[in-house]
C-alpha cells in the first residue's frame, strides 16, 4: 500500500479510480456492443493490471458509486472497499472550484472537477476513467493542465483502462476495432434499400427529397 508523505502518494505508480470505471466493472453485461467491449476491457484490466499499481479513490467516488439501484450500488461499494481513499482536503476543494471557473469542466460537473483536483493535489500518476465528455476530453485536458500548473500541481495522466494496459494494450485496441467493425456491419445490413420510382418509358427516378450528386469540373 502506498504511503502519503506530505500529502502526496509515494510507492508504486498510483491510479485514481474514477466512478465510471467501478460502474463498468460491476455492471451487468450490456447489450450495446461498445459498452460491452468497455466492460470486458475494464474486467481484464482489473484482473491483470491493477496489482501493478496502488489504487486510490476519494469520498466523492464512494458517494457517486452508492447512488441509484441498491443492488448495483452495493456491488460498486464492495469494489471500493479495497481501494484506499484519499482525503478531500481544502486545497483540493479550492482547486476544483478553480477548474470550474476556468472552464476545465462544465457547469454542473463539480464532482468531475473534484476527482481531478484530489488526484492532482495528492500527486497521483493516473486518473482512470471512461468519462470522455468531462474528463478524458482532448479539448479540456490542456485547460486542466494550465489551471493546475498555475496552482502548483500536475494533472495526472487521464486515461481509460484500455490506455493503461501495458503490453496488453494492443489486444484491447483489437477488441475495440472489432466491435466497431461489427457495429458498422449491423448498421449497413439494417439500412433499407434505396426507393426508386418508375418513370414513363421505363426509366427510374429517385424518391422525393433525394438530390443527385452534381459533378463539377474545374
Amino acid at each position: 500500500m502506498a504511503e502519503l508523505i506530505d500529502g502526496r502518494v509515494m510507492g508504486k505508480k498510483a491510479v485514481y479510480v474514477e466512478t465510471t470505471v467501478v460502474s463498468c466493472l460491476t455492471a451487468r453485461p450490456a447489450s450495446d456492443l461498445v459498452r460491452a467491449a468497455c466492460q470486458k476491457i475494464t474486467v481484464d484490466w482489473w484482473e491483470t493490471q491493477r496489482r501493478r499499481f496502488d489504487l486510490h479513490a476519494a469520498e466523492v467516488t464512494v458517494s457517486e458509486a452508492g447512488r441509484r439501484d441498491a443492488g448495483a450500488g452495493g456491488r460498486r461499494l464492495a469494489v471500493l472497499a479495497d481501494v484506499a481513499l484519499l482525503p478531500v482536503t481544502t486545497a483540493a476543494v479550492e482547486l476544483s472550484k478553480a477548474l470550474g471557473r476556468g472552464g476545465a469542466v462544465p457547469e454542473g460537473a463539480e464532482n468531475d472537477a473534484l476527482h481531478v483536483a484530489v488526484a492532482a493535489v495528492h500527486g497521483v500518476d493516473y486518473l482512470l476513467t471512461w468519462n470522455w465528455r468531462h474528463l478524458n476530453n482532448a479539448e479540456t485536458k490542456p485547460v486542466m493542465r494550465k489551471i493546475c500548473r498555475e496552482w502548483g500541481y500536475v494533472v495526472p495522466e487521464i486515461c481509460t483502462p484500455q490506455q493503461l494496459m501495458g503490453g496488453a494494450a494492443a489486444m484491447a485496441d483489437e477488441i475495440i476495432e472489432e466491435v466497431w467493425r461489427i457495429k458498422d456491419e449491423i448498421f449497413h445490413a439494417a439500412r433499407p434499400p434505396a426507393i426508386t420510382k418508375s418513370r414513363p418509358g421505363g426509366t427510374s427516378a429517385r424518391a422525393p427529397g433525394k438530390r443527385r450528386a452534381i459533378s463539377r469540373t474545374v
